[in-house]
């Protein structure tokens, strides 16, 4: 068996730091959406709903989109159908699928939202880092996610 290609010191650095950065975000977003009333993914499905033509998702698709569980993803549509900001409806041309569709009320929820957590995400993420920061781990974390999905 060949040994492993073990993190030189600049390697481990990265992973480390990316880690904690991961986390530390993560635990922000978090935190001010569940003030807010929602979960991260609760939230993500509104705003790739509001992106979405008609408002309206195939319930497989918004779950690869959003690189979660189709379990996972069917609570998190069914807690924001229960508030009223997402219904599910028959798919038109196959009675197998699902949609995800946003209310008016899912839109007005998002549009109160979005401006906090635009704001957080530029304070703890967007504006600490420089421009060529930016596309450089915009570019690095596309080729990894690139990889993962291929």
């Amino acid at each position: 068996m060949d040994e492993p290609r073990w993190l030189d010191d600049a390697e481990s650095r990265l992973w480390d730091r990316f880690l904690a950065a991961g986390a530390l975000v993560d635990r922000a977003v978090d935190q001010h959406l569940k003030s807010e009333g929602l979960s991260h993914t609760q939230y993500e499905v509104l705003v790739r709903l509001a992106a979405a033509p008609d408002a309206a998702m195939r319930m497989t698709d918004l779950a690869a989109a959003l690189y979660t569980s189709k379990s996972g993803l069917t609570y998190q549509v069914g807690k924001l159908e229960e508030a009223g900001l997402v219904r599910r409806v028959e798919h038109d041309t196959d009675v197998r699928g699902v949609n995800a569709v946003l209310t008016d009320a899912g839109r007005t929820r998002l549009a109160e939202v979005a401006p906090s957590h635009v704001e957080l995400v530029r304070r703890v993420f967007i504006d600490v880092l420089d421009p060529a920061q930016r596309a450089a781990i915009a570019d690095g974390l596309g080729a990894v996610t690139a990889r993962l999905t291929d």
